[in-house]
């Protein structure tokens, strides 16, 4: 296994998934790398237990571990003197899909806060609302009936402890995240909550 502070973010993010009975979605985890930056990126989706396949109302996790953390990270590696605190960039999307009709944004706005709670010394800040429509093909007798979506996005810094970035057994990462996962289960239980119309599952 790996041993990378990224890494263990990675898992610390995923027991605090799995503690807050967030379901992941298959398929959905993508690990890649940008050969001509140097970034890392981690992918994955989770949604509420019993949402089905795929999810009416889901949550994309983004995490970003960019060339200039990675450069810090080393020169503590190399020299074990910290200069510069590393960093990993979030973001975190919530969907709301499969929707008959439009939403009043006004109503979501009113459900969901503008901070994450604190991650570290940090919060997510929320940083808009997309709305999306998806045309039936007038070629497809089957497809008559357009699909509506809404997407919340929140992101922002966490920067890394120096205590964490030396010893991946720190408990930080786990305290840290730990808020995260209860706090997406319960936004995405008050947007199932606004009684939105949705199409039938397929």
């Amino acid at each position: 296994m790996l041993d990378h502070v990224f890494t263990d973010a990675i898992s610390a993010l995923r027991d605090a998934f799995e503690a807050a009975y967030l379901e992941r979605q298959p398929f959905e985890e993508h690990f890649q790398s940008d050969v001509l930056l140097g970034d890392l990126t981690w992918e994955t989706s989770y949604g509420l237990p019993g949402e089905g396949e795929p999810p009416r109302i889901v949550a994309h996790i983004t995490m970003e571990w960019p060339s200039w953390s990675q450069a810090a990270y080393r020169q503590w590696y190399i020299e074990d003197e910290l200069a510069v605190q590393p960093a990993i960039e979030i973001e975190i999307v919530l969907r709301m899909q499969q929707l008959s009709e439009p939403v009043e944004t006004e109503r979501v706005y009113a459900t969901i806060p503008e901070h994450s709670p604190p991650i570290g010394d940090d919060r997510l800040e929320r940083a808009g609302l997309t709305t999306e429509i998806s045309h039936p093909d007038p070629d497809d007798p089957l497809d008559l009936t357009p699909e509506y979506a809404v997407e919340i996005t929140y992101e922002g810094l966490y920067e890394l402890a120096e205590e964490t970035v030396k010893d991946g057994r720190s408990t930080l990462l786990d305290e840290h995240f730990g808020a995260l996962g209860g706090w997406i289960t319960a936004t995405l239980v008050r947007l199932g909550d606004l009684g939105l119309s949705f199409l039938p599952a397929d």
